[in-house]
């Protein structure tokens, strides 16, 4: 009889066992993960010996290994970046508050326990980590998944999980110093996050983009392979780099979440998942050893129950802080208290470095299956233990949280201010260019010099580095142009209200300006290590012809597009079949645009000025559509025509657009209408009917052919306003819309153009045939 590969016989044992254990545990209404649990346990042939026992241990660890990195994939593909940044701020607080809480006192039960001052810390770090695939198995078999305290517990574990990895890197260097160093620790960390936000943004301006290109190709099979090698892809590429293979797996599933194909792969994804998944659960039971629990029992006792009572309350306090109810706090935090497999991880490095005692990693593997049989029970009892809460505290502080509460609601429904909406903008672009430009040296300095040196040799050094150079700068003029970029919407708005507002925009623009001049000196001085300050003295000139070039700007407004709609496409593809659904198809434009009346009083300020010469258009990014003067109508007025006191214009722009005009010039003379009020451009439209066909505005759309001449032009050059007279109010792009689109911004085929026009306009496009 051949003899089978010891991979097999053992795949047998397990499953066969997990099946029975499973079944059990659904037949008592018990999470599967239980199951699996006690099925590695009767297979470890640690203390059972009636049943057959795997032989092949490291067999078993390397596909539970795997196991961890689908369970964390499929876990990111329920959970776009979109998503995490729903549950962002209470996410950050409750997970923020929960391991500063349960951190120092797991530190403080160590030193109680007299044990050392390392066994101590890592002990506290151990507590503080709770585990993604175990409360996420839990809230599946519970069937509690579509609640609302579900998703605020998976955002507080993935922050847990980003908090971990940068907790390993502090034990390890600590570790390894044998002391705490300020400035090694935060560059490690910095270098992590700097990684970590580098990654998602090429992921997510790449990924989208291959598969848009690729889907036709697709079957169910191909688009399974792909998906896995994206995961495993990124898995590797994490550890090269220093982050944990979960998180790359994990970042991996996020990005396709955010694609339209998120519910196919997860659903192509799902049986490989719970496969290895199930083989996971079960080695985490061959690590449950009888004699070390009883030796430990006592220790083991008190550590679970402080871990379980430290995490219900901090975790509920970070809920609670983050404006969530008491009872969404407290079933969240009761889904989160058991110590996950990261603190294996953790035990295993102390082990590796020689920092911790002999008997830490088992007392802390027994601690973390005991918490996990208990979450569940924990998790059933939350709802009674909300219940005595609500009894037992005082009214005064039940009122306060409810009051917090829905002032946290109210607070996020609230639009933004100008300075609001700036500062979005300005640490957008700073931030996001930024890592780019900074990504860009690092891989020029560390792997393009170094790769082109062992191909050319040491005779073309010279050659070597100017061409890498040349590449590089290439690169980050572009990336500085678009880290330079100002939204003078509402900076202009907040630079008109006077010189307060003057002294701190100026400060945050040489801010960035200091810093792209950085940028821009960095590769010479470290390639050919010239003086600073003679760089310094050529770059400035750079950097401005870079800020105020309108060909890069059309590069970076093209890369911003793509991005902006990738990050987006899976919310565009539902919001374009909701308005379908509802025949209310491009209306987005329509009720995004306002309208207002305004007349020039006597006390006009600009009389016999040109519209061209007034500028509102770059200054208050307000645009004049339609201007009576005395029995005279333009509809889309030239920039040459003159404005005088007692002339009445139509203007249009967004709500916040017109709000900074009418402040802003009204003390200039110009006023709202009486008797009128801003209303939807849409409404405006339909209110013109009684008048003539030549005074009335129209709003269409247009179709941009790609045999079309304006196809590869920037708006500013493409003639819109010119030879249609016409304006470009807006434009769709891949789904996306885009209001008041910059003037530099390319045009490309497939755009769908919105034009505020004349009768004449519309009639001529319409004959050729162009119009939506």
């Amino acid at each position: 009889m051949e003899s089978l590969p010891t991979l097999i016989i053992d795949l047998t044992i397990i499953l066969a066992l997990a099946a029975i254990t499973t079944l059990i545990c659904k037949k008592l209404r018990l999470p599967s993960v239980l199951g699996y649990i006690l099925a590695g346990f009767l297979a470890g042939g640690t203390a059972v010996t009636f049943f057959p026992t795997v032989q092949g241990i490291a067999n078993i660890e390397t596909l539970s290994e795997i196991g961890v990195i689908f369970l964390m994939f499929g876990l990111g593909l329920e959970f776009s970046v979109h998503k995490m940044a729903e549950v962002g701020v209470p996410g950050i607080l409750s997970a923020s508050i929960q391991a500063l809480g349960v951190g120092v006192l797991g530190f403080f039960l160590g030193e109680a326990l007299h044990w050392g001052l390392m066994d101590s810390v890592f002990l506290g770090v151990m507590l503080a980590m709770s585990s993604t695939m175990i409360t996420m198995k839990s809230i599946e078999d519970m069937g509690l998944k579509e609640r609302r305290f579900a998703g605020l517990a998976m955002g507080t574990l993935v922050i847990e999980d980003i908090l971990a990895i940068f907790a390993m890197v502090v034990l390890s260097t600590i570790a390894v110093s044998k002391s705490i160093s300020g400035a090694a620790l935060m560059g490690r960390i910095g270098l992590l996050v700097f990684y970590l936000v580098l990654w998602l943004i090429l992921g997510i301006y790449l990924v989208p983009t291959w598969m848009k290109k690729l889907v036709r190709l697709m079957n169910d099979e191909v688009l399974l392979i792909f998906s896995l090698a994206l995961c495993f892809v990124m898995a590797l590429l994490a550890a090269r780099i220093g982050l944990s293979v979960e998180l790359g797996a994990f970042l991996a599933g996020s990005l396709l979440a955010g694609t339209i194909h998120a519910e196919r792969v997860e659903h192509l994804v799902t049986p490989v998942k719970n496969l290895f998944g199930a083989i996971f659960f079960v080695s985490v039971g061959f690590m449950v050893q009888p004699a070390m629990i009883w030796k430990y029992l006592w220790v083991i006792l008190l550590i679970s129950i402080v871990a379980i009572i430290g995490k219900l309350i901090f975790l509920t306090l970070g809920s609670l802080a983050a404006g969530q109810p008491l009872d969404v706090s407290v079933q969240s935090a009761a889904s989160q208290t058991q110590v996950g497999e990261f603190s294996f991880i953790l035990a295993g490095l102390g082990v590796t470095l020689g920092v911790t005692s002999n008997f830490l990693y088992p007392v802390i593997v027994a601690v973390s299956v005991l918490t996990t049989f208990t979450t569940p029970v924990v998790l059933k009892a939350s709802l009674p233990l909300c219940g005595f809460l609500e009894k037992m505290l005082p009214e005064k502080w039940l009122a306060a949280i409810d009051r917090h509460s829905r002032t946290r609601e109210k607070d996020s429904g609230v639009g933004r201010g100008n300075w609001a909406k700036f500062l979005r903008s300005y640490l957008f672009h700073f931030i996001l260019y930024g890592i780019l430009a900074t990504g860009v040296i690092m891989i020029g300095v560390r792997f393009l010099i170094p790769n082109m040196m062992k191909d050319w040799g040491p005779d073309h050094t010279m050659t070597v580095r100017v061409i890498a150079c040349a590449i590089l700068y290439a690169a980050l003029i572009l990336l500085i142009s678009a880290m330079l970029r100002v939204h003078k919407r509402y900076f202009t708005a907040l630079w008109l209200k006077g010189w307060s507002n003057r002294v701190v925009l100026l400060t945050l623009l040489t801010i960035r300006f200091a810093a792209a001049v950085a940028l821009l000196v960095v590769p010479d001085y470290l390639i050919f290590h010239i003086r600073p300050l003679y760089l310094i003295l050529v770059a400035i000139p750079i950097v401005i012809l870079a800020a105020r070039s309108r060909w890069l700007a059309g590069g970076y407004l093209e890369f911003e597009a793509r991005f902006l709609a990738n990050l987006n496409e899976r919310q565009l593809e539902e919001w374009v079949e909701k308005e379908l659904s509802e025949g209310r198809r491009h209306h987005w434009m329509t009720e995004q645009l306002m309208s207002i009346k305004v007349v020039c009083g006597p006390d006009y300020q600009n009389r016999g000025k040109s519209l061209r010469e007034l500028n509102w258009g770059d200054l208050l990014h307000v645009k004049v559509i339609k201007l009576l003067h005395g029995q005279t109508c333009h509809i889309i007025p030239e920039g040459r025509i003159r404005v005088d006191a007692g002339d009445r214009m139509v203007i249009t722009g967004s709500r916040q657009q017109l709000e900074n005009f009418l402040d802003i010039m009204e003390e200039r003379g110009v006023r709202q209408m009486e008797g009128t009020q801003m209303q939807p451009l849409k409404e405006f439209i339909e209110s013109q009917e009684d008048l003539p066909d030549e005074r009335q505005v129209l709003l269409f759309g247009m179709y941009l052919r790609k045999e079309m001449p304006q196809v590869g032009k920037s708006i500013r050059t493409s003639g819109i306003k010119t030879d249609w007279h016409a304006f470009l109010v807006g434009l769709e792009r891949n789904n996306l819309p885009i209001m008041d689109p910059h003037p530099d911004m390319l045009l490309r085929s497939g755009d769908l153009l919105w034009l505020l026009g004349d009768q004449n306009m519309a009639a001529a496009l319409a004959a050729e045939g162009l119009l939506d």
